[in-house]
């Protein structure tokens, strides 16, 4: 086994995967699972959560999951509580429960702009906060799934770019009030990655994907492997000295900007409120 493979063993090492029984979070846990962690899962539906555990134990290892809301504390409270308690403290957090629909601020209500604030940006807090009494310390690694809308405007997308900022400004305050612990904290912005739920939101036809996969300066779309091969190295010893980064894994998607394309897209999309 060279270094390198050796620091990206992960055997005997615990991950909990917020939001990880789909798309980018169950691509980021299986890669774990096949690097030999422990992993705990955790989304809404029970029929998700079943289907990714029975996924990640044909890698062989041990796979547990749960059932619960982001947006209810006591109930993501309760199962990291039973993940510590089943595989021991908690060596890799991962939040990445996220919601999202397309809409114009003047085609969106209230309660659809809250609902998007809750699941990301109070669903990471109710996460990171509820998870930190469970964490290997010092050593724990979290890691949170942000998006580029963070920090490029984007039309139809107030609410998310709102959510995700909060969730990156509150990766930067944690990588400095737990830092001293040893405990790093880092956003990961995914672009545009195929066989999402999220991209198949935005870019729902051929023709959309195909002028997503353009705008990209690699020309391509991202896998969630793409994205899980940085969650393994920031989550290694290979990494051990970053702390508070917001790295994008987007083809260079982001430096782009993307509201033009967005605007060109948007009669797909219709303005009635959420």
């Amino acid at each position: 086994m060279t270094m390198h493979e050796q620091d990206l063993n992960f055997s005997g090492r615990t991950i909990f995967v917020s939001g990880g029984t789909s798309g980018i979070n169950l691509g980021i846990a299986e890669a774990f699972s096949r690097a030999g962690g422990k992993l705990a899962v955790l989304s809404r539906s029970q029929e998700k959560v079943n289907a990714a555990v029975q996924k990640l134990q044909e890698y062989g290892s041990e796979a547990i999951g749960f059932s619960a809301d982001v947006r209810d504390f006591e109930a993501v409270e309760t199962s990291l509580k039973k993940a510590h308690e089943n595989l021991g403290e908690i060596d890799v957090l991962i939040s990445g429960a996220a919601g999202n629909f397309p809409a114009p601020v003047l085609g969106m209500s209230a309660n659809g702009f809250k609902s998007v604030i809750d699941i990301d940006l109070l669903g990471t807090f109710n996460v990171l906060r509820a998870g930190y009494a469970f964490l290997k310390k010092p050593g724990a690694t979290i890691i949170n799934i942000s998006a580029p809308q963070a920090y490029v405007p984007t039309p139809l997308q107030a609410h998310v770019c709102a959510a995700k900022a909060g969730v990156d400004m509150l990766t930067r305050v944690l990588a400095l009030e737990w830092g001293d612990q040893g405990i790093r904290v880092n956003s990961i912005v995914p672009g545009p990655i195929e066989g999402t739920e999220g991209m198949a939101r935005l870019a729902p036809t051929p023709t959309s994907q195909a002028a997503v996969a353009a705008s990209v300066p690699m020309k391509r779309m991202g896998t969630t492997t793409d994205v899980a091969k940085l969650a393994l190295v920031l989550a290694s010893p290979l990494a051990d000295y970053i702390n508070g980064a917001v790295i994008p894994v987007d083809g260079g998607w982001s430096l782009t900007g993307f509201g033009d394309l967005m605007n060109k897209l948007a009669s797909q999309f219709k303005s009635s409120a959420q």
